[in-house]
């Protein structure tokens, strides 16, 4: 992959701009949120997201500080506001000391679950890597090098429902959705700005992942969404989106969801029901069909009534499988990888 990461933020309006890394087909490059105020020479910004790795987020300060180069002052990130636990989304927040940090009471339940950067670092280095995990963890992970580098620091301040902040005259939102991709997502409504920072409610051109579910609250997830009336909407990973294109990703929730629930209803085994979704992939030019495995998983517990924390790791370990045996029918020429 190659310049992963932007040169510059990309500004939706005057007081919007928008990290968004290259991350077609890749794990952990996630969008991020620049909220200035309107009150020039101010100095406050709220901040939607940090980066997964430190020198990822010391990338990031260095743009956000060029923002107010023409003013002659930099804005300071006040708030961090985190749409949800997973550590893409989560992992620099302790590179912004003194910011107030944001998020739902429920996403502490989806922290309890999530490996800790340490963890992370150990499972890439000691996993086999001619297991198909290790070697798929080795593709997708191996290319943050710092996790040792970054510490969890947890949110200063939680809600439920719904709360409403001020960034020197920019109105936002914070509208609670979860669970739907983890337990405790919240979504960013800047109304004035018409733009909704999603979270990893939306994923565009990547096949989603989604820990929490079922599929049914992760469409919900959506409509809300397209209940604010935005002029765009920033997914979790991948280019910017218009309602419509929201859309469409919702109504392909409901198609996945509509052939796991057949496939269930059948008695298909899982591994079964995984493999044959993998391969009537509806949307072969987004990456990261294995992906379809962990969804399928996830819905699979929900009408099974299974109501404890997932397993992060197996859930990627499951879908690292598929990946695997598809690399290597690729390689032999049968082109079957089921």
């Amino acid at each position: 992959m190659n310049n992963p990461l932007p040169h510059a933020l990309r500004a939706l309006t005057p007081n919007v701009h928008a990290w968004l890394p290259d991350g077609h087909a890749t794990w952990g490059l996630a969008n991020c949120v620049v909220v200035t105020g309107r009150k020039a020479g101010s100095g406050a910004a709220l901040l939607v997201d940090t980066p997964y790795t430190a020198d990822m987020t010391r990338r990031l300060q260095d743009l956000i500080g060029g923002i107010g180069a023409a003013e002659g002052a930099a804005p300071e990130v006040r708030t961090v506001v985190n749409t949800h636990g997973n550590g893409d989304h989560s992992y620099g927040n302790g590179l912004f000391p003194g910011a107030e940090i944001i998020a739902t009471d429920a996403n502490g339940k989806h922290l309890c679950a999530e490996p800790a950067p340490a963890e992370l670092a150990a499972l890439i280095a000691l996993s086999d890597p001619e297991s198909a995990l290790g070697a798929y963890m080795r593709r997708h992970f191996g290319r943050y090098g710092d996790f040792g580098g970054v510490s969890v620091v947890h949110p200063t301040r939680t809600f439920s429902g719904e709360v409403d902040l001020d960034v020197d005259g920019v109105a936002v939102r914070l509208i609670e959705v979860g669970p739907a991709h983890t337990a405790g997502d919240l979504i960013v409504h800047l109304p004035e700005e018409g733009v909704v920072c999603a979270g990893d409610v939306v994923f565009n051109e990547d096949h989603p992942v989604h820990w929490a579910g079922p599929l049914e609250s992760v469409h919900r997830a959506c409509l809300r969404i397209l209940e604010c009336d935005p002029r765009v909407v920033v997914p979790g990973h991948g280019p910017v989106m218009t309602p419509a294109e929201v859309g469409r990703y919702a109504d392909y929730l409901l198609g996945l969801r509509a052939a796991v629930h057949r496939g269930h209803a059948a008695g298909r085994p899982l591994p079964v029901l995984a493999a044959e979704l993998i391969a009537d992939d509806p949307y072969p030019r987004w990456g990261l069909a294995e992906r379809m495995a962990i969804l399928a998983a996830v819905e699979y517990r929900a009408l099974d009534g299974e109501t404890e924390p997932p397993d992060l790791v197996g859930l990627v370990g499951f879908a690292a499988g598929f990946a695997h045996r598809r690399e290597a029918a690729a390689a032999d020429g049968s082109g079957s990888g089921g």
